[in-house]
């Protein structure tokens, strides 16, 4: 098991429209990398907004985390899908995380684990599913789906200690109850969804 995670990049976005299809939706899916520590609340990250609360947002998907190995994943994908034909860097926060982490993947941190900052504690809640406004950002139709069978998810938090956290610092991972993962649950809801 992986002790340790690092966030790389902590990300704020503000609402705005975003062009999904023929629709045009509401969204803090676009963030941005901040250079200083970070106020993290009961609710998120200060300075972050969520423009559907059922989906990002609440007391236990306060914080959206995404490992930065899947950006390979995505610079491969939007290649393939004709949206890029350069090997340029796709900014952190484009899946519209929060915090950009370097650490255990979907398969090895679960339901419950808690990461332990030096001045604040989150809790491992949910893995994130793909929607419209993700599509959106990755620029091709078919990434949700891409997301769904790769199970490149990333997963929310809750907010267990508020505090502060900073680009680069580094958590303590601390098991819970190692009941399921958020890989296994991912799939649970892929299921659900398309049987």
């Amino acid at each position: 098991m992986h002790t340790t995670i690092t966030a790389l990049h902590i990300n704020l976005g503000k609402a705005r429209k975003l062009r999904v299809g023929e629709r045009s939706l509401l969204s803090a899916i676009g963030k941005t990398s901040m250079s200083g520590p970070v106020v993290v609340g009961a609710l998120g990250l200060q300075g972050d907004e969520q423009a559907d609360p059922s989906v990002h947002g609440g007391l236990e998907k306060a914080v959206y985390a995404y490992p930065v190995v899947h950006y390979a994943f995505w610079q491969e994908q939007r290649r393939a899908n004709g949206v890029s034909l350069f090997d340029e860097a796709l900014p952190p926060g484009l899946a519209g995380e929060n915090l950009t982490v370097d650490g255990p993947l979907e398969d090895d941190i679960y339901v419950g684990d808690t990461l332990h900052f030096a001045d604040c504690v989150l809790r491992v809640t949910a893995p994130r599913e793909p929607c419209s406004k993700f599509n959106a950002v990755m620029g091709f139709a078919k990434a949700s789906k891409a997301m769904a069978q790769a199970g490149c998810c990333g997963y929310y938090l809750a907010v267990q200690q508020p505090g502060t956290i900073s680009p680069g610092e580094q958590a303590r991972l601390v098991a819970g109850p190692r009941n399921v993962s958020i890989a296994q649950a991912f799939a649970a809801k892929m299921r659900k969804h398309l049987g």
